[in-house]
């Protein structure tokens, strides 16, 4: 155990009474041995962190864990504070509401200890109800319709994170130093992880493994699937304003399907603002940004270690 690379579980919890239980009790399930929990209760106004207590008194002896509960600083800064109280080398993401899957530790470690170019992996998952029932065998195909042969090569990766997000629940490992290089998670924001994940691809930092490493649970209150028209608006207003800020990341192709991915994101705004002129103009414009990216010849990309 000793040998093993030590990997830090990473918990934001909000307001998940009914499920971080059974999210703990997933770190025990998982036989990779050299693991520690690190949870933060961002000011729940539940019973989350009586949930937590109560398992730590039970647990608390079968593997090493931090918990703090503090006032609400939101998700992003959540993050940043447990990767900064976390002692491994690999930083695994939780999620309160979800839980990890046997084996899906041991099978990430092995992909970056293969892969030292890649500061971070990112496999698949199921998904279930809230009652774990499941729903679909793979998150990213059957929720997300992605077409994971994207993932096999960085240039598909690149233009799978940009043109569709299919990353859903806390499916990524991430090594501490790439946390270093892309300056963790960008605070203020509510839907944090695009924004990491496209700092990440554009450097092909970015791996993937076709094996499924969590359950991600669909119960009627994640953020990311809200029906309140408000808030989609609010969460695409703040997506569009990421793909413009991480533009000058890339190189052509890539930075031309982002900008066209903003102008796709105007479009879903617009519609949901009762706008179809702007909708049918920012389609257009989308289009046509589609069709010159795919005339534009891929520009050579360095290595991270070369960047």
């Amino acid at each position: 155990m000793s040998s093993l690379p030590l990997v830090s579980i990473l918990i934001p919890a909000y307001n998940h009474e009914a499920f971080v239980e059974r999210c703990l009790d997933s770190v025990l399930e998982d036989p990779y041995p050299a693991k520690e929990v690190v949870i933060i209760d961002d000011g729940s106004t539940d019973k989350t962190s009586e949930r937590i207590q109560a398992w730590i008194d039970r647990h608390g002896h079968e593997v090493a864990i931090e918990f703090t509960h503090r006032a609400n600083k939101g998700i992003a800064a959540t993050l940043n504070e447990l990767a900064a109280r976390a002692r491994g080398e690999f930083f695994r993401l939780g999620a309160s509401d979800d839980y990890l899957l046997p084996g899906g530790l041991e099978a990430q470690v092995r992909y970056l200890a293969s892969h030292p170019r890649k500061g971070a992996v990112i496999g698949d998952s199921v998904v279930v109800d809230r009652d774990g029932r499941r729903l679909h065998g793979s998150g990213m195909a059957d929720l997300h319709h992605a077409d994971k042969r994207l993932y096999a090569t960085d240039q598909g990766i690149r233009r799978a994170v940009i043109t569709r997000w299919a990353v859903g629940g806390p499916v990524a490992l991430l090594r501490r130093s790439a946390l270093e290089t892309v300056a963790r998670w960008t605070e203020g924001l509510r839907i944090d992880d695009w924004d990491l994940f496209l700092r990440l691809a554009a450097s092909d930092a970015l791996g993937f493994i076709d094996v499924p490493v969590c359950a991600y649970r669909l119960h009627g209150s994640n953020l990311s699937k809200t029906r309140h028209r408000a808030t989609r608006i609010v969460n695409l207003e703040e997506s569009r304003e990421v793909a413009i800020r991480r533009m000058p990341l890339f190189d052509e192709p890539c930075r031309t399907l982002l900008r066209a991915q903003v102008h796709y994101i105007g479009a879903k705004i617009a519609f949901l603002q009762g706008r179809p002129g702007t909708v049918a103009c920012r389609m257009a414009c989308f289009a046509l940004l589609r069709a010159f990216a795919a005339l534009r010849p891929a520009a050579p990309h360095p290595h991270p270690e070369q960047a």
